[in-house]
């Protein structure tokens, strides 16, 4: 889509600006998902877990290899085998619900079946996430909204100027909610079939 606001000079960065923010908004959706456990083993279901390293939050997946060897079990190879037992811990302690077990060299992760009603409440998670994300992009959009106006009110711009842009700061909107809300959906399917 040709961006109207481009031709114009004093709205020439804020499209970039507010398609930019809005696409990290989505590819941050992306990867909440990603971590989301499903029925089978992910890589990426430990992508949210932190492990306390020498006193900074380092993510699981900068502590060591991780792996799935078999579709219901994560295997973590920590490059500092001090960390190990720490590294179980976290694991443990979070919310994704899994009980791993280590032999003092590698931690391996079984991911159990899911339930009927942990599935429903795993969706149920989602949907707050997908909500947050939502309104993240429509506080995005305040934003831009909010600078044409004042582009407007410095005389920067015509009233029609005004109007494309504002039209197509909604439209960008309503675009990207529509991404979330499909990566919701297709992730929901996947969570709720067994």
């Amino acid at each position: 889509m040709a961006s109207a606001m481009a031709n114009i000079e004093a709205l020439k960065g804020i499209h970039g600006e507010l398609k930019s923010r809005m696409e990290k908004s989505v590819d941050d959706f992306r990867a909440h998902l990603l971590s989301t456990r499903t029925g089978r083993a992910n890589v990426h279901m430990l992508d949210q877990i932190k492990v306390d390293y020498y006193g900074t939050d380092t993510p699981v997946a900068q502590m060591g290899q991780i792996s799935t060897p078999e579709p219901t079990l994560i295997l973590v190879s920590p490059y500092d085998m001090a960390m190990v037992s720490a590294i179980e811990k976290a694991i443990r302690t979070s919310s994704a619900g899994l009980n791993p077990m280590t032999d003092g060299k590698v931690i391996r992760v079984p991911v159990p079946p899911m339930t009927e009603e942990r599935r429903k409440d795993v969706v149920k998670q989602l949907n707050k996430t997908l909500e947050d994300h939502k309104t993240a992009l429509r506080n995005i959009r305040r934003d831009g909204n909010e600078q044409i106006k004042k582009a407007a009110k410095d005389k920067l711009i015509s009233a029609d100027d005004e109007k494309r842009a504002s039209d197509e700061v909604q439209q960008l909107t309503d675009a990207e909610v529509r991404r979330v809300e499909d990566l919701f959906k297709a992730k929901e399917k996947e969570i709720l079939t067994v």
